[in-house]
């Protein structure tokens, strides 16, 4: 698995099937979200909201990152990011307590995955691994 070393170590990073979708459509390349894992990583993060979840900045092309998107991932440091939900800033300000409530329950169980659970939600589809 590809994945990068970081200032914790080697961190692998996801995204599930909506957020691929997502990223897909607004021309979200993996190279962005490998970057914004790294910066993570490194400490660096928009807003830490509790169990795992923390919210990114993306930029939008050719626009910077203030006018850009927000992706909501799930992260472990050093080990593994999954981007599991994102929105353009210009669409909405910020996720409702209830999200922010579903986001933390998904956390604990991407968080608690076996190595053969991510390879089945892999080999099915549902999470697909971040490439350059």
């Amino acid at each position: 698995m590809s994945g990068f070393f970081g200032y914790h170590g080697y961190v692998k990073v996801f995204k599930n099937r909506a957020f691929a979708k997502f990223a897909d459509k607004e021309g979200i390349a993996d190279g962005e979200l490998k970057d914004a894992a790294h910066r993570l990583n490194s400490g660096q993060f928009d807003a830490n909201l509790g169990g795992g979840v923390y919210k990114m900045r993306l930029a939008r092309q050719g626009a910077g990152k203030s006018g850009g998107y927000r992706a909501m991932v799930v992260f472990k440091a050093g080990e593994t990011m999954y981007y599991v939900y994102g929105f353009a800033k210009s669409d909405r300000g910020n996720v409702s307590p209830r999200e922010l409530k579903a986001l933390k329950k998904a956390a604990g169980v991407y968080l608690s995955m076996t190595g053969e659970q991510l390879a089945m939600r892999l080999e099915c589809g549902q999470l697909t691994e971040c490439r350059e």
